[in-house]
């Protein structure tokens, strides 16, 4: 099952997912999103919202499931590998957080601006160069969680079923699980089991990145991963703050709020444009070591 995840990463890190197949098929996370909006729109209503939200979570991950162990068990690891390859994001995380970086190191706040609301969902609209950065920053370090090295792992653990299930869940949480009106309630379930289903990986995600960072990324998520709003982002928000020797997230406002967050490693300075490539070479080095790892795997 190693395999299968190492054959996922080697052939995203290579080509990524095509714009061309994109526009011509969508994407599978752009499949489930359309089922969750679905379900949300017919099921979140009336009384028992949360058991209606658990009963559509399942729906989905079986959605997601049900043809994962048919292919595996029609398939070995290494066509498994390239049916969960468009499930992992190590390409397209890589050049989303570029996309930040180079007008800000350009002095084009405008369109770092732009770029930068593409991936987080707080307000930017008048950002700086420090907000900027540190936005992009703390979406890189979450993504490299969630985005990459979680679905390695549950490919690692449970191969292309464990991939797909995990997805699910994760996408579940990203389109449902929010404490709104509306899906304080309906999400309640999707944003639990996500939870659960990322404790492990973002620990993990953080001792990669101290592996690669130093010694002051272990120490900064050790003392403060736990002051993060969420049980698992904090980890290796926390531990790339430590590694860059940065500050990040703190306050930040969004459409209706200025959220009042506290600091990890809240003494250091605000990161800068700079730091974006810094923390890019650190995500691809955790990365490497991550394959590596899952290389010893493999063989073993």
């Amino acid at each position: 099952m190693a395999l299968t995840a190492l054959i996922a990463l080697a052939v995203d890190a290579a080509i990524g997912w095509p714009d061309a197949l994109f526009r011509r098929i969508g994407h599978p996370v752009t499949w489930l999103g359309r089922l969750i909006a679905a379900l949300d729109s017919r099921m979140n209503r009336g009384r028992a919202r949360v058991l209606r939200g658990a009963l559509a979570s399942l729906v989905v991950i079986a959605a997601a499931l049900a043809p994962a162990l048919l292919l595996a068990a029609l398939f070995g690891p290494l066509i498994a590998g390239l049916l969960a390859w468009p499930l992992v994001a190590a390409r397209s995380l890589d050049q989303h957080l570029r996309a930040v970086a180079r007008p800000l190191l350009a002095g084009d706040l405008t369109a770092a601006r732009r770029a930068t609301a593409m991936i987080v969902g707080r307000d930017v609209s008048g950002a700086g160069e420090a907000a900027l950065s540190r936005a992009a920053i703390e979406s890189l370090a979450e993504n490299a969680s969630d985005g990459v090295i979680a679905p390695l792992f549950w490919a690692a653990v449970a191969g292309l079923p464990g991939i797909a299930a995990y997805k699910a869940i994760n996408t579940l949480d990203s389109m449902i699980g929010h404490r709104t009106p509306r899906h304080e309630e309906f999400g309640r379930f999707a944003a639990r089991l996500d939870d659960v289903a990322n404790w492990l990986p973002a620990r993990l995600t953080a001792l990669l990145l101290a592996a690669v960072g130093g010694r002051p990324a272990l120490a900064v998520a050790r003392r403060d991963a736990g002051a993060h709003r969420s049980p698992n982002a904090g980890w290796p928000e926390a531990a790339m703050a430590g590694a860059l020797a940065v500050r990040l997230s703190g306050p930040r406002r969004y459409a209706d709020r200025i959220a009042d967050e506290p600091w990890l490693n809240g003494a250091a300075r605000d990161p800068q444009a700079a730091d974006i490539l810094r923390a890019l070479r650190l995500y691809r080095r955790a990365t490497a070591l991550a394959a590596a790892g899952l290389a010893v795997l493999a063989v073993i």
